[in-house]
This record gives structure tokens, sequence and C-alpha cells, in this order.
């Protein structure tokens, strides 16, 4: 008689979330979807990035603490339905070592070489 046996292989979701306990990984998806968005602002992706980083670096409750928002605030800010604050979007950042910053979009720069000509 044969006995089946349960499949040893791992879930994509569990690869990702090894990868991404480590800082400097997590970091470095946070960079690279922030730069994703600014070409095709996919919100549901960078959200779905930083809900995976914050599982990973010890989950939403942990995260809440450190942001001082309540973990169902998190959870919701960070579903694919969300739409975070942006105080929410800050503190997430913050606690994961990362700060928003501004610069100028491609297009002002042929805008400031006309200006200066």
């Amino acid at each position: 008689m044969k006995t089946s046996k349960k499949s040893s292989t791992i879930t994509l979701d569990e690869v990702r979330l090894k990868y991404l306990r480590d800082a400097k990984h997590a970091s470095y998806a946070v960079k690279l979807a922030l730069e994703e968005f600014e070409q095709d602002n996919d919100v549901d992706m960078l959200l779905d990035t930083l809900r995976l980083v914050a599982q990973a670096q010890g989950g939403l409750a942990s995260l809440a603490r450190k942001t001082d928002v309540s973990r169902q605030a998190l959870h919701e800010a960070l579903s694919p339905q969300g739409n975070p604050r942006l105080r929410t979007f800050q503190n997430v950042l913050g606690s994961l070592g990362l700060r928003m910053s501004v610069k100028p979009m491609r297009t002002t720069a042929k805008r400031a070489s006309r200006s200066v000509a």
C-alpha cells in the first residue's frame, strides 16, 4: 500500500519572509518598491512590500508598538484596499529605518535648463 507524503516544498511567501528578516534585505526591498512606485504608481505593490517586510521584521503587532499606530489600523492601511495616511506611511518607513524624501521630477530639469539659458 502506498502512503502519500506531504510535500516538503517551501512556499514563495515563506522564502520572501525569510529573506526579508535581514534588515539590509528589507531596506533594499522597500527602496526598490519605492523606486518602482515612482515609475508605475502601483500603490498595491508598494503596500504589499511594506506588509511583507513588517511581517518578516516581527509582525504587525511589533510594528504597531514602534509606530504608535494600532495593529488594526496598520492592517487596514497596508491591505490591498488600504489608503494609509501620510503620517502612518512615514511612521512605518521610520520604524524600518527609512525616511521619505522629495525630489524634482525629471521633467523639471528641462524647465530649469530653459530658464538658465
